[in-house]
């Protein structure tokens, strides 16, 4: 859609690599450096003046500029949106906000599978509440013999938990698979029942269209180095539905650059948190990390919005799923169904293969193995993410001859 806004690796011979990895790190946008060096610029010529000078009002409100886009992305209001410290810094600083367990309601409930940091996030906040882990954490597998979670097994265990469930926590899109959840049927599940819910949108955020607004989840989680092309380890971003904007009794985990910005220089002992999303930033605003999503991020508009960008992701995994059905000896985990997934294909090979990733990056294919034994051969799985705003139909062609190249040798 916006290829020639974006610098693609080189392969082997010179010419493009075919870069399936963007649900790991997006390719850098050409507007990149010329928004890097207007900031380093302006740190030059002004000092610390920057943080109220320039040509936009300077560096104290620079996430306010980022709030139009990342709603739209989102699908929220913009005071709802920030982008700001990293994404397991903000599960925690959001947790210590909405996971409040009482005697009776303490329980949260996750895919099984999760990535590791949520995993990590919840044990550690269970722990932390001096809950034991193995009572009050409740994980939704798929069925067996199955790779990816039914809807219904998901609102099921939400039911049955009813009123001793105090969060539900679910991905958007589940890194592993691929599969993209119904995120308005798992909310309406918690909210029935009385729970609050939040969703990690680090695999969905710029993959598939999200309504985080209408679905009315509590809350929600991203990083911005993925779909959204920030840079490796960008600042991540947050979502607090508005019912809770003005909320100063919510508990929070406070810094200074969550006060309101009125008086945070006043330098008071009593925090009083900015409205919306933005009261629960904590340390000083990165203006060098957030910088290059001044360039990425309106990319997304340009090219028609997320239902645009939908609709070319369905294109090119649609393809890519029928070449890679076709090749013998592999097992798709990823949904057939394009609206059950994201921007990303799963495939299982069997074996013992260390080097695939190094050899096919060698052939010009840069994307994600990682070894795992679902069949006890020692096997491992192969993530492809062609990104709709830079990667082609003719390269999800390249994919299939260059995986059929090397699948049947070691």
């Amino acid at each position: 859609m916006l290829r020639n806004e974006f610098h693609l690796p080189a392969g082997p011979n010179g010419e493009p690599a075919v870069y399936f990895c963007g649900n790991s790190l997006g390719l850098q946008p050409k507007g990149v450096a010329d928004q890097l060096d207007r900031e380093l610029r302006l740190w030059k010529e002004r000092g610390v003046e920057g943080w109220w000078g320039g040509d936009e009002g300077g560096w104290l409100s620079y996430h306010r500029r980022l709030q139009e886009d990342l709603s739209a992305i989102v699908g929220a209001e913009p005071a709802e949106v920030v982008a700001c410290n990293a994404l397991t810094v903000n599960l925690h600083l959001l947790m210590a906000s909405f996971f409040r367990p009482t005697e009776r309601r303490k329980k949260i409930i996750m895919e099984s599978g999760a990535f590791p940091s949520d995993q990590h996030a919840v044990r550690a906040q269970l722990q932390f509440h001096g809950l034991d882990v193995a009572d009050n954490l409740i994980e939704v597998a798929p069925r067996s013999g199955e790779a990816t979670i039914r809807t219904e097994d998901i609102v099921t265990a939400i039911e049955e938990a009813g009123d001793e469930l105090a969060l539900v926590l679910w991905s958007g899109v589940q890194y592993y698979t691929g599969q993209y959840f119904d995120l308005e049927a798992i909310t309406d599940a918690g909210r029935r029942v009385g729970a609050r819910v939040g969703i990690d949108l680090a695999h969905a955020v710029g993959n598939v269209p999200l309504q985080l607004h209408a679905w009315q989840c509590d809350f929600a989680v991203w990083c911005n180095y993925k779909y959204l092309n920030g840079g490796p380890g960008a600042p991540g971003g947050l979502f607090v539905h508005e019912r809770h904007a003005a909320d100063e009794q919510l508990p929070r985990l406070a810094g200074w650059w969550g006060h309101r910005q009125s008086d945070r220089f006043d330098m008071k002992p009593e925090f009083k948190p900015e409205y919306g999303a933005a009261g629960w930033q904590v340390s000083t605003a990165p203006v060098l990390g957030l910088a290059p999503l001044m360039a990425s991020l309106p990319l997304f508009a340009r090219a028609g919005g997320m239902e645009a960008v939908r609709q070319q992701s369905e294109l090119l995994t649609g393809e890519l799923y029928r070449i890679l059905d076709a090749l013998p000896g592999i097992r798709i985990l990823t949904p057939a169904t394009a609206a059950d997934r994201g921007a990303q294909i799963s495939v299982y090979l069997p074996g013992h293969r260390p080097d695939l990733e190094k050899r096919l990056s060698e052939r010009g294919l840069i994307c994600d193995y990682r070894q795992d034994n679902l069949d006890g051969s020692g096997g491992g799985v192969l993530r492809l993410a062609p990104a709709p705003l830079y990667n082609t139909l003719a390269e999800v062609t390249r994919v299939g001859e260059l995986l059929g190249s090397v699948i049947g040798t070691r």
